[in-house]
């Protein structure tokens, strides 16, 4: 089965890779083998380098690149004699190439070793609700979960590079499907040896006359969440959770981030103080709506029967 090649459906008003003038669904006969060889080479961006892993010679690899170009009628690379680049056709073609292969071998794993379930998550799991959740799923299914850090908006579920993810925050993206687990309180992170750090509690809108240190990849508070004449200065931005709170520890300004982290983090120079006022995060489980991994519903299922983290609220709706 698969022998020899596989039938893609490019869904052009996605992509935009077939130059017809009628959008669609547009059948193309395209051998694996372009496929994979194409996603080395945009990981790789090197033929060199993508020639060796995949032990074919460069000439070879260049002729198998350039019929693919040819069979969608587009240019995938940018390539000069000192640099390879994607174009944009490329990087969308990336994209849904890594998703798609992911679902092939899959399939193709037929009587193999149980498939892997990729949780990914940005930043630190709520205790101890992921614990169990993973523990139930895996005595269900017997498939094996593994995690995966990814310093992404969307823990790359959006790019197939985990199968189903964990967020917090409200989310923007109508490829996927969002299911509400619960809603977490949050808490200011403050310097140790500051005014704001020798209070009890602190009310939200009083941190509207600090500045403030967001984590403008993962994290959950931005400005815009006060009112529009009273809101906080953004003072720093960061793209992780780590710098993140070391920015708050040097002092660059206060940070605000769900209570999880209290109860995980320890750091020296910080202190979090609990807050008045301030609105919930929400927390989701995030997955493709179309080509999700099959255990996905399996694993949505067992979240949903583990107890809930301390200080949440249960959720309320599912988000479509």
């Amino acid at each position: 089965m698969f022998a020899g090649c596989v039938t893609v459906l490019l869904q052009c008003a996605c992509i935009g890779l077939v130059p017809i003038g009628v959008r669609g669904i547009i059948r193309v006969n395209v051998d694996i083998r372009h496929l994979r060889s194409f996603l080395v080479v945009a990981e790789e961006l090197n033929f060199t380098r993508a020639a060796k892993r995949l032990r074919t010679s460069q000439p070879s690899l260049t002729r198998t690149v350039n019929g693919l170009e040819r069979m969608l009628g587009a240019q995938l690379l940018n390539r000069t004699t000192r640099r390879v680049s994607l174009t944009i056709e490329g990087e969308r073609l990336k994209t849904d190439v890594e998703r798609l292969l992911k679902e092939l071998d899959s399939i193709l794993d037929i009587g193999g070793a149980p498939a892997r379930l990729r949780l990914g998550f940005t930043w630190l799991l709520p205790d101890t609700w992921a614990q169990q959740a993973i523990t139930q799923f895996e005595a269900d299914t017997h498939v094996q979960v593994e995690l995966v850090r990814r310093d992404e908006v969307f823990a790359g579920v959006d790019a197939g590079r985990s199968d189903i993810a964990v967020l917090r925050g409200e989310l923007a993206h109508t490829g996927l499907q969002a299911v509400l687990l619960f809603r977490e309180r949050r808490v200011a992170a403050v310097r140790r040896n500051t005014p704001l750090a020798n209070q009890s509690r602190i009310h939200w809108h009083d941190l509207a006359d600090s500045p403030l240190v967001v984590n403008t990849v993962s994290g959950t508070t931005r400005p815009e969440l006060w009112p529009a004449n009273h809101r906080p200065m953004m003072s720093t931005e960061t793209t992780n959770f780590d710098e993140w709170l070391e920015a708050v520890a040097a002092g660059r300004g206060v940070g605000v981030v769900p209570i999880s982290a209290a109860y995980r983090v320890i750091h020296p120079a910080i202190r979090f103080v609990a807050l008045e006022g301030a609105p919930l995060v929400p927390v989701y489980l995030v997955f493709p709506r179309q080509g999700s991994h099959p255990f996905t519903r399996q694993f949505v299922s067992a979240a949903r029967r583990a107890a809930l983290p301390p200080h949440t609220s249960p959720p309320l709706d599912v988000v479509a």
